[in-house]
């Protein structure tokens, strides 16, 4: 145990853990879905958040990882622009770096190879995966929406309260009143923006 706690309060490892925990909870903000993204993000947060209070901490890293939020919500949910991503990103980079105290306050207690590494890594996955979000979210749909209701398709994952399905060419997130398994005929009763509700062409046999 005495091993486990000592590896778990490394800043090297905590560092990770908290960039993981970071980088999923971005990731599923930018892509709901089933859950699993966020509930993974939330388990690595609890984490780091109890290493975290075990180890000093440079407070004003921490703020510059708090303050960081808000210009990465600017870019996603209000104005579209990058430069407020690249704002978010080197708050996200040198905040975490920055975290845990060492013996000067502009040296990282982090490895500077793992922190240079991952940092490049982080940058370079947030940007391609937020700027093609953001290009998903200006696209304009190539068929009225509407038209799903009534259409038909199969379940690609499991459906209930919530899943995917396969409808008119593309895939979407659904949920249906009872449950349904992978590739079930479906047909779209109703829309509610890009979440369908669906029910089943014919009984399901569970």
């Amino acid at each position: 145990k005495e091993r486990y706690m000592e590896f778990l309060l490394d800043p090297n490892v905590t560092y990770l853990i908290l960039v993981g925990g970071l980088s999923l909870a971005i990731l599923g903000l930018l892509t709901p879905g089933t859950g699993v993204i966020e509930a993974g993000a939330m388990l690595l947060l609890l984490v780091a958040g109890y290493a975290i209070y075990s180890i000093p901490i440079n407070p004003w890293a921490l703020v510059v990882l708090i303050v960081g939020v808000i210009p990465f919500v600017l870019a996603v949910r209000k104005s579209h622009q990058k430069r407020y991503l690249v704002v978010a990103v080197l708050a996200l980079v040198i905040g975490s770096a920055y975290l845990f105290q060492s013996d000067a306050w502009w040296k990282p207690a982090v490895h500077p190879l793992v922190a240079l590494v991952v940092s490049i890594l982080v940058g370079v996955f947030f940007w391609f995966i937020t700027i093609k979000s953001l290009e998903a979210m200006d696209k304009k749909p190539v068929f009225d929406l509407e038209s799903l209701v009534g259409a038909e398709g199969e379940t690609r994952t499991v459906v209930e309260m919530e899943g995917s399905v396969y409808v008119a060419g593309e895939m979407w997130s659904a949920r249906c009143a009872q449950r349904l398994p992978p590739n079930t005929p479906i047909r779209v009763v109703k829309r509610n923006g890009f979440m369908l509700e669906v029910e089943p062409l014919k009984p399901v046999q569970h």
